[in-house]
């Protein structure tokens, strides 16, 4: 993956571009038939559909709940299942729905997605997600990459718990100061139908109700065992690899996120397909590093002196000039 350098305290600085256009050119010369993957998958709709209709029929059971119980209720129920939700709008951010013709289709949906996590955000995922995949690691152009005031506040032991807590601000405030963008009339929508709804959860399910949904976003995507994937999939913990896969259980839940170097390597292919990849090219991942556990992976962030929010990779923006086609 080309040299590595390092100074105490800082990122990990590497001159090659990024592994994943390089592994996906090998793979498919090998195995073309992974082109066969490539497409959508509308039964996704389905668990999306089920797990919304989970959330809002929650709140007839969580308005009556004591704030100790609703605190936990919210935490492994809404937790859960709107970080799910989160997940599913990244499937959408890739249009893995209704496929690449139907990319509004995708967009609206993911704003019925975005319904009881409370917070718009949808939207504007997918405009900088998709650059996390054309410039991963690539310093000023990947806001995945935590910021340097971000490490510098967070990498000892109680630093990292606190950064685990706000993850969820840093992690979708972070792109507003880092490559702010217009606003789009989608993104306004999203923020308007959020609005809305949030605003009848209240009137009707009162403070409880908008606590179980958005405290379980807050919850689920900080010190949460499914937030576990957001250090897994890149941060430095075997300094030969950049990207980390996870194969477990988890993944029923996560649209199979878990499979991340395979989803990085073909951002076109479905979650639902994407154990289907390594499974055609064994060769090209058995002897990449996996994490076994997303609850492991935040044990060892926290308690590891060498792992922290310094421990990703960047390079310069020249070092990343192959603006490859992700669905060649």
């Amino acid at each position: 993956m080309g040299a590595i350098e390092r100074k105490k305290r800082d990122f990990y600085w590497t001159s090659a571009g990024e592994p994943h256009a390089i592994r996906r050119k090998a793979i498919l010369e090998k195995y073309p038939q992974i082109k066969e993957l490539y497409g959508s998958d509308w039964h996704m709709c389905v668990q999306v559909a089920l797990q919304v209709l989970i959330q809002f029929g929650m709140l007839f059971y969580v308005r009556d709940l004591s704030w100790p119980w609703l605190v936990a209720v919210t935490y492994v129920v809404s937790g859960t299942i709107n970080h799910s939700m989160v997940l599913a709008i990244h499937e959408l951010a890739h249009n893995l729905a209704f496929g690449h013709n139907h990319a509004l289709a995708n967009k609206v949906f993911s704003i019925f997605a975005n319904l009881p996590i409370g917070v718009p955000l949808a939207v504007s995922y997918k405009k900088y997600h998709m650059e996390h995949h054309r410039y991963q690691g690539t310093d000023g152009l990947d806001v995945d990459l935590p910021t340097e005031l971000e490490a510098r506040l967070f990498s000892s032991t109680l630093g990292k718990v606190a950064w685990l807590f706000v993850l969820p601000f840093t992690y979708f405030l972070r792109p507003v100061f880092v490559r702010p963008k217009p606003f789009s009339m989608m993104e306004i929508a999203n923020i308007v139908v959020q609005v809305a709804a949030d605003f009848a959860v209240y009137h009707y399910f009162g403070g409880k109700g908008l606590f179980y949904l958005i405290g379980g976003f807050v919850l689920g995507m900080g010190l949460h065992p499914m937030a576990g994937h957001l250090i897994s999939e890149h941060y430095i913990f075997n300094r030969s690899n950049e990207t980390y896969s996870y194969y477990g259980w988890m993944n029923m839940l996560a649209f199979n996120e878990g499979y991340h170097n395979e989803h990085h390597d073909f951002p076109a292919v479905p979650g639902s397909k994407l154990p289907m990849v390594s499974k055609i090219a064994p060769e090209f991942y058995k002897d990449l590093p996996t994490h076994d556990s997303w609850f492991g992976t935040l044990y060892n962030f926290i308690f590891r002196d060498d792992v922290s929010p310094y421990s990703r990779i960047k390079r310069e923006k020249k070092a990343n000039q192959q603006n490859v086609d992700l669905f060649r």
